[in-house]
Formats: structure tokens, sequence, C-alpha cells
């Protein structure tokens, strides 16, 4: 059987130019699997909740202490096994000789058809894994609404090539969520590298790109992936927290400081990575509750990442925007130091994948050093993951809940794109 090429059924050049289609309904001459990353928004403001509708304590699953974990990593670990590394390995190799571009990589197709040689036409899975899937399916639910977080390892990162590395990684991810694009060049396979970028210049550096230290946060995406392809010689550590637990510590400790994180006055930085008439900044709280019929137990949703709030002089500078007030650095403050209070600290090995998620954790890193050259720099690959409301995912007060690949960064209609290394 001849390798398989993508067939298109493409939008009208005139919608494709204009940019006029819906995002899951993108040309799939640009996007392959026809579904376009929604990007960053504004909150609906009329379905945001005061702070008086939060509540005092959240129980449950979601809700977990270092004490919890520290001494038991058998409860969130998987070690794979052989069988398994040997169907992500066949399901790699396949997926490489059938010549399909990295970007097309999907779970199952949505209006997207494979062509053999011999003119079989399918709608089937390019990336199956009958066994592992199973395994994926449970994590899925647990990522969602149980603990959050998993470590996987014994992934042959220092055997494979780079180009098996990301095949297998994003094979595994589609099991997961969608991807999305997280720059505004359309990476949907990120690199966590130092290039060189000075990291004191954050209104315009991600600081991904660089060595320093990244204060605990939530990733535009409802789960974050990191596979570990080469260690740093020190730091580079990765911290996670139940922002649940962080809720309830604020909650008893500090109401003012959950007060503060409810209210919609927080600027985020978009840091020039907007499509043509968006505004440079977004308006929204830290912390929302789930936009759904009054529960038992209401869910409490976190967006934070404090280099996205310090960003902001040049316009708050010129009276654009508000500065941040003396209770608004008071918050972050408080909520940093409580993060630190109760984070699982973890190093991640070569072959080690992390996977958590943004909707009820926020995690860190230390910072590091690399080894000196020829050694490679430290280097996670990164995806981000969507998971919309439509299958199972967080009801959220945004306007794409529902969309296919909500949140993300997307400018105009940069193609998604997956190099093999940092650019």
């Amino acid at each position: 059987m001849a390798p398989a090429a993508l067939v298109y059924d493409d939008q009208p050049i005139e919608a494709v130019q204009a940019g006029k289609f819906g995002n899951n309904e993108a040309p799939t001459s640009v996007f392959p699997d026809g579904i376009r990353t929604s990007g960053q928004h504004p909150p609906l403001y009329d379905l945001l909740k005061p702070y008086e509708e939060f509540p005092t304590e959240i129980t449950g699953p979601t809700v977990w202490e270092k004490k919890d974990y520290q001494e038991q990593p058998e409860k969130w670990t998987h070690h794979f096994s052989e069988d398994e590394i040997q169907e992500l390995s066949e399901a790699a190799d396949r997926f490489i000789a059938n010549g399909i571009p990295l970007n097309g990589i999907a779970k199952a197709r949505l209006g997207l058809t494979l062509l053999s040689g011999d003119g079989w036409l399918t709608r089937q899975s390019n990336f199956p894994l009958p066994k592992l899937s199973k395994l994926l399916g449970a994590l899925r639910a647990d990522l969602l609404d149980g603990k959050g977080f998993i470590l996987f390892k014994g992934f042959p990162a220092d055997r494979w090539g780079p180009e098996k590395n990301a095949v297998a990684y994003m094979g595994l991810g589609t099991y997961l969520g969608y991807f999305l694009s997280q720059n505004g060049r359309g990476h949907v396979l990120g690199h966590v590298k130092d290039v060189g970028d000075d990291p004191s210049q954050i209104d315009k550096v991600r600081i991904y790109r660089t060595k320093a230290r990244q204060y605990f946060h939530a990733d535009d995406g409802d789960i974050v992936g990191l596979l570990c392809v080469h260690r740093a010689l020190e730091g580079g550590e990765s911290d996670i927290v139940s922002s649940h637990a962080v809720w309830n510590a604020l909650q008893r400790n500090h109401p003012d400081v959950a007060r503060t994180l409810t209210e919609p006055t927080w600027y985020f930085d978009r840091k020039g990575e907007v499509s043509d008439g968006q505004d440079q900044w977004t308006r929204q709280p830290v912390v929302y509750m789930e936009n759904v019929p009054a529960r038992s137990n209401p869910r409490v949703y976190t967006k934070w990442d404090p280099h996205y709030v310090r960003s902001l002089t040049r316009f708050s500078d010129v009276g654009a925007i508000p500065p941040l007030s003396e209770r608004q650095i008071h918050a972050l403050e408080t909520l940093e130091q409580t993060c630190r209070d109760l984070a699982l600290h973890m190093a991640l090995e070569v072959g080690d994948i992390q996977f958590v998620s943004n909707a009820h954790l926020l995690h860190s890193r230390t910072a590091y050093t690399d080894h000196p050259p020829p050694a490679p720099r430290r280097h996670l690959l990164r995806l981000w993951l969507s998971t919309p409301e439509t299958e199972g995912g967080w009801a959220l007060p945004m306007p794409d809940s529902k969309e296919k690949k909500r949140g993300g960064v997307q400018v105009n209609n940069t193609p998604p794109r997956a190099p093999l290394d940092a650019e």
C-alpha cells in the first residue's frame, strides 16, 4: 500500500482569503484537521459570578495537599510497560511511513479523509492505540475531574530521534484533547528551551524560552503536557499545586485576597500576539465559577500568570489601562506564597512526561543552568490541549467554551506548525 495523502474539502478561496469561516469549519488547506485554535478572549462578563456566590470551601478529589502524594509516587506515576512502548512505537512508525504531516496527527478525523495509493478511503484514526487508549481515557477523566496530574516514566526519548519522539508524544496527546497553537507562530508542538531571550523583557518575551524561574501559573489551554528530552545541569524542576486547595487556604486565611481574585479588574498582556482589530490585553478575573446551574459543590477555575499582569506598564503608564493596585499586588504576592506552601515538587528525568490540568492546578518551574556546550541544552516538548465543554470539559464563562480548540494563541490565520526544535 502506498503512503497515504491528505484529501481536503476546502472552503471557497474567497472565504479563506477573507478569514470568514468558523473555527470548527476552517479550511483544511491551512488547518489540516479543519479546526482553527480559538485564541484568547475576554470573558462573557454577564456570566461572571460575584465573590459572594463562590464556595467558602471546595471539597472532592480536585482538592489535595502535597502530604497526600509526596511519599507515595505510585499514586501519580505510571511506568510504560514494554508492550505499551511497542504499541506506541508501531503507531509512530506507521504514521511516519504514511507521510502525513505532523500537524495532521489525530485520534479521529473530523471532516478529513485519508487516501491510500490503491484508492481506499477512511475516516478512521491515523494514530490508533487500542490498548493504551483505555489507560488514556481514564487519565483524561482524572485530569478533568480528579487530582489533575500524572507523570509517565520510561518514554524512550533518548533512543528515538526527534521526529519519532514528536510523533509518539503528539499521538498520546490526541487521546486527551485537541492540539492548540501556543504562540503567534502557530506552534502546536512547543519547545521549552533557552534560546537566549532576555527574561527581564517580560512585555515581549515568553519565559518558557529562557532559563528564568517561572512563577505559579496556568497555561492557556485545558491541559498542558511536557516531555523531557534533555535535563539541565542544575534546576528546572517542577512544582504543581491544587488551585482548589489554594482557594480553601485563601478563604480561611486571606478572604480579602480571595475576593480580589474574583473581580474582573485584572488585565492580562497578550504580548503582541493578537489578530487584526483585537486589543493588546484582556480584562478578566483570576478565579471564575463554572457557567452551569447551581450545584452543591461548584467548580472553581483559575486562570493566572503573574508575568502577564506585571508586563503592562507600557499601557498603564500612558493611561490606556489602570496600573496594578496595592490590593492586587498584595493578592498576587499572597497567591504565589500560598502556592509555594502547598506545592508538590518533582524533577522530570529524560523520558518523563507530565500532564497537568490547567483548570484546577497551577504549576511552576525553578530557574536552571544548562550543561556547557557541546552538551545539549535542557529541552522539553510541550503540548497545549483543549477539552471543550461539549466533550466533558468545564463549562467556562467564555465565548469559545463549546469550541473544539478553545483557548490557545491564534494570530489571524497563522497555520499550525509542529517544528522539531525551538525556533
